[in-house]
């Protein structure tokens, strides 16, 4: 791949069950043959209802012991340093509050122990774009999804686009091997590996976005070029919420304070058009 054109998908907050039918709309008109349109995982899962309130979820005993020894004190304090994880992260997970053992617990169920285990991003349950004590777990079908929208841009708009869907937690690489922690991945990268994923990937210099699913096959390489392409103009908006704590640095405000009418009080980015040039 050479050159290349990134054009921003604006719209406005995609609200629970909405469907994908306001971005399918923005994108349509402003897309060529031959683009990839790259969407975030979350919008996405937000837009089926994937929604889980963690206030509704009692904190088992293991979820205390992951929340607030595991994650917080040996990996903050210990494990954290050891395996050079990012000063960020590790900072996070220093002051990880006593919501966290509702989260660990809605992991330990829907994912169960091999994903709670993960200090911190845990099988892709997102914090953020939600209000209150609500989490996106992920899409469901997500390549069904990116053929749906794919079929949608052609259809309405008469374009031949390739929809990629991606994650921004990490997939790694050792000795040409592609892994992520994440349930769920493209062909070629080997999924659900979790907490042990995850600790494999300390190992590595090579940590990309992970690609969920595309409308078509495309080279992996490539793929992985452009899910890297796609994470690096959002991680340049100074406006970008990757995290809960981005989220309330934006609003000034703590997370169970965000509402819905927050959310929709800034613009959105939930995909990207990126045009080979």
């Amino acid at each position: 791949m050479g050159e290349y054109r990134i054009i921003p998908v604006k719209t406005g907050y995609i609200r629970p069950n909405e469907g994908l039918d306001k971005l399918i709309d923005r994108a349509g008109p402003m897309v060529e043959d031959g683009d990839y349109l790259v969407i975030s995982e979350t919008p996405v899962a937000i837009s089926q209802g994937r929604i889980v309130d963690e206030s509704e979820y009692e904190p088992s005993f293991l979820a205390f012991l992951l929340a607030d020894v595991w994650s917080k004190y040996i990996w903050g304090y210990i494990l954290g340093p050891l395996f050079r994880v990012k000063k960020r992260t590790v900072k996070n997970l220093r002051r990880l509050p006593r919501e966290a053992r509702a989260h660990k617990e809605v992991v330990l169920r829907y994912y169960g122990i091999k994903h709670a285990l993960k200090p911190g991003s845990e099988a892709g349950v997102d914090l953020s774009n939600l209000p209150g004590t609500l989490v996106a777990l992920l899409p469901e079908d997500p390549e069904g999804v990116s053929e749906h929208v794919a079929k949608s841009i052609q259809d309405r708009y008469g374009k031949d686009v390739t929809v990629i869907i991606i994650d921004t937690d990490a997939t790694y690489k050792l000795g040409g091997y592609y892994f992520t922690p994440l349930p769920c991945a493209v062909d070629g990268i080997k999924s659900d590996t979790g907490f042990w994923g995850y600790l494999l990937g300390r190992f590595s210099d090579t940590v990309l976005p992970t690609p969920l699913a595309a409308s078509e096959k495309i080279d992996l390489e490539d793929m992985l070029r452009i899910a890297k392409i796609a994470e690096d103009y959002h991680k340049s908006r100074g406006d970008h919420i990757e995290t809960v704590y981005d989220m309330e640095k934006i609003f000034k405000e703590e997370k169970d304070n965000i509402t819905i009418r927050s959310l929709e009080s800034i613009e959105h980015v939930p995909a990207l058009i990126i045009r080979e040039l």
